[in-house]
């Protein structure tokens, strides 16, 4: 199977500063020439432009590899599919074809269009244009590469890392996400794991802190001035600093809970989906909590490496699965990191709860807790450094 590699270009000269800029604002006008002739066509009610014709319009009008610019017409046309099927399936979303013009776009190269050779890639820019040369050396499995815009020059290239030939068992698992402990995971079998997100809690209240007292700097200087320019290349700085932190603890974090499951022979993961949680207004500094919690990148991370384990994966609400006694049924809205019910005294972990409650709603039936009033005190708190 495939991944994803990030290689940061602190380093670039400015002239290839510039051509990577350069690069990615051409991207976007061939993403704004698809944009304009599909806003046309729908304005006119005339027939949508297929693949054919968005490469007829783009062909030979743009300094970018060819290859380049097909694949941003494919990335195009798959927005396109997308939020076709969202309107009609999710109407409430309003969600609108593109329609705004884009500055900067990533720029795509295919595996055959990349040139390694003696410690460096060559990226092709079209014929009788001078190629971006980047001195990075990619492992012989790297494949297609994306020259990605992140508070600085990234390229993302695709590697192909080995998969699991079966998988490692038939037991079943939950994962509950939560924002202070990142996951809580429980089996049919009995066993029990939960993983703290304090650290990268605690890696984004700084972030935001550093940020404050920069931006407070910056507001009293004249815009694009040098004092200006300074801070913000500080900011950049913080913000890339802090994301490579808190990536590197959420893949540490999701593979723990992989390693879990391999080492209880799951065969199959359901892991909670609790989109929903920001709609409620609590306060400013809840929705800011609720703001900063990526939860879609846990469930990607948990899909991903899943699948590398040979684990099948999926994903669904866990609505209602936090305020419910595994024993009797009874609901009510828990206090504290402790569940304890009222009328039958069961008492457990908040999060354990959650992703027992879990096994019903994935699965079709109803877990036997007899063995999770003894897991519920003896999952171990796994914190990852």
């Amino acid at each position: 199977m495939k991944t994803v590699k990030i290689y940061q270009l602190n380093h670039l000269s400015p002239r290839q500063f510039q051509h990577c800029k350069a690069a990615q604002m051409e991207a976007a006008q061939v993403w704004d020439a698809c944009m304009e002739a599909h806003k046309a066509a729908r304005l006119t009610h005339a027939p949508w432009p297929g693949r054919d014709a968005l490469q007829k319009t783009t062909k030979g009008r743009f300094a970018l590899h060819s290859q380049s610019v097909q694949m941003i017409v494919a990335a195009f046309l798959a927005n396109i599919e997308t939020t076709h099927k969202l309107r009609q399936s999710h109407p409430h979303m309003q969600m609108k074809y593109p329609w705004r013009t884009k500055r900067f776009y990533p720029v795509k190269w295919p595996a055959q269009a990349v040139s390694k050779e003696h410690g460096r890639v060559v990226l092709p820019m079209g014929k009788h244009r001078p190629s971006l040369v980047l001195l990075i050396d990619l492992p012989e499995t790297s494949g297609a590469c994306s020259l990605v815009w992140n508070n600085g020059f990234e390229l993302h290239v695709c590697v192909e890392i080995a998969q699991a030939e079966k998988a490692p068992g038939t037991a079943q698992a939950t994962v509950d996400l939560g924002e202070i402990h990142l996951a809580a995971v429980t089996t049919n079998t009995g066993a029990a794991m939960i993983v703290t997100g304090r650290g990268i809690r605690s890696l984004k209240h700084l972030r935001s802190k550093q940020l404050g007292k920069i931006a407070k700097k910056q507001s009293r200087c004249k815009k694009y001035s040098r004092r200006w320019k300074k801070l913000q290349r500080a900011k950049n700085k913080q913000c890339r600093r802090s994301e490579r932190r808190i990536r590197d603890v959420r893949h540490k974090a999701t593979r723990q809970v992989i390693d879990f499951c391999v080492e209880h022979q799951v065969g199959t993961l359901f892991i909670g989906n609790p989109h929903g949680v920001r709609d409620k207004n609590n306060g400013r500094h809840h929705n800011q909590r609720m703001a900063l919690w990526e939860y879609g990148k846990d469930i990607d991370y948990l899909t991903h490496k899943s699948k590398a384990a040979h684990i099948m994966s999926f994903s669904g609400s866990e609505r209602g699965t936090s305020s419910r006694c595994p024993v009797c049924g009874h609901r009510h809205k828990p206090k504290g990191r402790n569940w304890a019910c009222r009328h039958c005294q069961f008492s457990g972990h908040r999060d354990l709860v959650g992703s027992v409650n879990m096994h019903q709603l994935s699965f079709g039936f109803a877990r036997d807790v007899s063995s999770f009033l003894h897991v519920s005190t003896s999952a171990w708190l796994v914190q990852a450094k």
